[in-house]
């Protein structure tokens, strides 16, 4: 049961971690998340575990986070803010990813005993972040443009159904892609398939236990905007 209760723990420190960006630093704190779940996500999903009786890749918990990071943005500011936070994940894995490339072809000293760990890490990144970005900005793109389509529809109702429905197609999308370029290939079959399936059921989870943090949200941005005209008069 160890494994399920970490999951569990890092779902709501995530969650919490994503009200509390938004709650100090407003839309910023937000799109420095994004860049943060970005680079942790793709490490986290190197390491496979096994939880609730299923194989499945680590990192479904923080990358679906960004999911959350979009839904608030476009419900209480944007479309153009919610991409934005697309586009500035998207930057950063490409920045990490030239980066860290650079950096394991340094020759290490002889004193270095953490240099082996590092590279090989980050030797297997370039297939990881090359499946990453793809999934990334056509599911995350998706979930902004459905989201909106949903939000002008039925403006400020029914945001539960927008923030799941939106997220759900959003993450089937994300999941297919992945696995099909990361783990096809390299682990048998009934394994991939698997994943795919695990990560599917636990990011469908996550989109549901996410919908408290989407209104959380809304509150904030509706409290903030309280608390500025009491301080204008």
């Amino acid at each position: 049961m160890l494994n399920e209760l970490l999951w569990i723990s890092l779902l709501l420190i995530n969650f919490v971690i994503v009200i509390c960006a938004y709650k100090l630093f407003g839309k910023t704190g937000l799109y420095v998340w994004t860049a943060v779940a970005v680079i942790l996500a793709n490490i986290q999903v190197m390491k496979t575990i096994q939880i609730f009786g299923l194989v499945t890749a680590l990192g479904n918990v923080v990358y679906s986070s960004i999911f959350l990071v979009t839904d608030i943005l476009n419900e209480n500011h944007s479309k153009k803010d919610a991409q934005k936070a697309v586009w500035i994940g998207f930057f950063v894995l490409i920045s990490v990813t030239i980066i860290m490339q650079i950096t394991i072809q340094f020759i290490p000293h002889e004193s270095d005993k953490l240099s082996p760990a590092i590279s090989e890490i980050f030797s297997f990144f370039p297939r990881i972040a090359f499946a990453s970005l793809v999934a990334y900005i056509i599911s995350q793109s998706h979930d902004v443009w459905f989201f909106a389509k949903l939000k002008k529809r039925d403006k400020t109702k029914r945001l539960w159904l927008r923030n799941n429905l939106s997220t759900t197609i959003s993450q089937t999308m994300d999941n297919l892609i992945f696995t099909a370029i990361v783990f096809v290939g390299e682990q048998p079959f009934d394994i991939v398939v698997q994943i795919f399936v695990t990560s599917l059921i636990l990011k469908i989870i996550v989109a549901a236990l996410d919908t408290p943090f989407v209104y959380l949200g809304r509150k904030i941005k509706n409290a903030n905007k309280l608390f500025f005209k009491k301080n204008d008069i």
